[in-house]
């Protein structure tokens, strides 16, 4: 699908995604800034998130609303001007801390995003495999030192084995596909499963990927 396709898709609901973040990334990400590394003068380090592909913001604005500075990235307009009305009914403090940014995922230079992220999103995003590596090897260089990955999206056997999302089995992944696609890039893999997720229908499977930066060593 297209920006303009995804722009009708927001346009004929209020919430396509519902308002509450996905819970797996919940899970991931709740605490993650009580472990990130101290810096250099012994403060905690700034807590920066980039939410990929965030729609209409459920992720960039649970994140807001405990303390992290999101950069809320999507390209269909739609999307990001109802995460704005969104944002719109929470206090000035959450609302400051979102930046929104209309704008093709695959040319973050060209949308002036370039880090580095203590987190980094790329939920529910399907891309060729070619796209999807380079744009993996490129959040991976985002990363700030002990930042966090979190790759989820329809897993290639949802198709047959699980319940709805995109039946085009060549934008689909496994969780070993996101682990090849990071080799090399200096990540260190520490989740890599699927993930069973209830619907209204039966489980859909999802594939999960989590790699966080290498700290740097003294």
């Amino acid at each position: 699908m297209d920006a303009a396709e995804w722009d009708a898709r927001y346009a004929r609901s209020e919430l396509v995604w519902g308002a509450p973040p996905n819970s797996t990334v919940v899970e991931y990400v709740h605490g993650l800034d009580r472990r990130l590394p101290l810096q250099a003068d012994g403060t905690a380090a700034p807590m920066r998130a980039l939410d990929l592909a965030c729609g209409e913001g459920r992720h960039a604005l649970w994140l807001a609303t405990h303390g992290w500075q999101v950069q809320a990235v999507d390209f269909a307009q739609v999307g990001i001007d109802k995460g704005r009305t969104v944002a719109a009914r929470l206090s000035r403090s959450v609302r400051s801390r979102v930046e929104w940014t209309c704008a093709d995922i695959t040319d973050l230079d060209a949308a002036g995003v370039s880090g580095p992220f203590e987190l980094i999103l790329m939920v529910f995003v399907h891309l060729p495999p070619q796209e999807r590596r380079q744009l993996l090897h490129q959040l991976a260089s985002m990363l700030a030192p002990g930042g966090m990955l979190l790759v989820l999206g329809h897993a290639t056997r949802n198709i047959t084995d699980g319940y709805g999302g995109p039946q085009d089995p060549t934008i689909l992944f496994a969780p070993d596909d996101i682990r090849a696609d990071l080799d090399g890039t200096g990540v260190t893999v520490t989740t890599a499963r699927e993930v069973f997720r209830p619907t209204e229908g039966a489980d859909a499977i999802d594939a999960l990927v989590v790699a966080e930066s290498v700290e740097p060593t003294a």
